[in-house]
């Protein structure tokens, strides 16, 4: 039981000093000042191929150091318009929260479910009772919320489970998102 305990302590303390090593590496590389709106906006425009892979990767990253995935929406449907801005978005933003899952689970394992106050327990079985009805609704109502992504991914949920439920819940919030930036740009352009 100790030897547990400890494991278990080892493993959250590797899990903050990974997000911590990867918060400085972006800031100490510069990479943070490219995820902005205008500058994912610029770089899409530009060259939309390698772009769309630069778009992807930093998607991912921006998904682990809790950046909001808006910005990645918002750059993605001003560079390419609402349709196609709308599957990019799609497509960098299940890539995004499959990266998260892995990356997380590789590095905290399954330390959510070791939780043991009772808010904790009934939670993790609410979803392990309902998986993918669950993380469709949680994505519906959260999209890809960086918070959201660690807690699922710590949460002991299996990765199919995760994978459908996001699929499943991530087109309805982004086309409305989409719909609501493409409305945002008329209106700044008076069209």
């Amino acid at each position: 039981m100790r030897a547990q305990s400890t494991l278990r302590w080892r493993r959250w303390l590797g899990l903050l000093l990974f997000v911590a090593l990867l918060a400085a590496l972006a800031y100490a590389s510069g990479v943070r000042e490219q995820i902005s709106v205008p500058a994912l906006q610029a770089r899409l425009q530009q060259h939309p191929w390698s772009g769309l892979l630069i778009y992807l990767l930093l998607f991912c990253l921006g998904n682990l150091l809790h950046l909001p995935g808006w910005i990645f929406l918002a750059a993605a449907v001003l560079a390419f318009g609402r349709l196609q801005g709308g599957l990019a978005t799609y497509m960098a933003a299940n890539l995004s929260c499959l990266c998260t899952f892995v990356t997380l689970r590789l590095v905290g394992g399954n330390l959510g479910a070791t939780l043991t106050s009772p808010l904790a327990t009934r939670l993790l079985a609410q979803l392990q009772a309902h998986p993918v009805r669950n993380v469709l609704l949680l994505r519906t109502l959260f999209q890809t919320l960086p918070a959201l992504n660690y807690a699922l991914a710590l949460s002991g949920l299996r990765l199919r489970h995760y994978v459908l439920g996001t699929l499943l819940g991530l087109p309805l919030p982004i086309a409305v998102y989409c719909v609501f930036f493409d409305l945002l740009i008329k209106s700044a352009h008076g069209i």
